[in-house]
């Protein structure tokens, strides 16, 4: 079954709320959990959010918020939280 075809960005990121994410930052640190909510901005707001560096988990928070300016990127997760 072929993946539907998205038309911009926008398409990708709305459906990836309340999903799985890993979220990349331009210093290379990690942070993983449920996205909760983005704004044009790429602020990002997580839930049950893992913080990784250099691959080892760090430390575990409740919620966390990302500012737009350090993201890199964003991903999809395979894994469940």
């Amino acid at each position: 079954m072929a993946a539907p075809a998205r038309t911009n960005p926008s398409d990708f990121l709305k459906e990836l709320s309340g999903r799985p994410v890993v979220v990349k930052l331009n210093s290379g640190v990690d942070y993983r959990g449920l996205l909760s909510c983005l704004d044009g901005y790429m602020n990002i707001a997580l839930e049950q959010t893992e913080e990784y560096v250099n691959g080892q988990l760090k430390k575990k928070y409740g919620d966390a918020f990302i500012r737009g300016n350090n993201v890199l990127y964003i991903s999809g997760s395979k894994t469940k939280k």
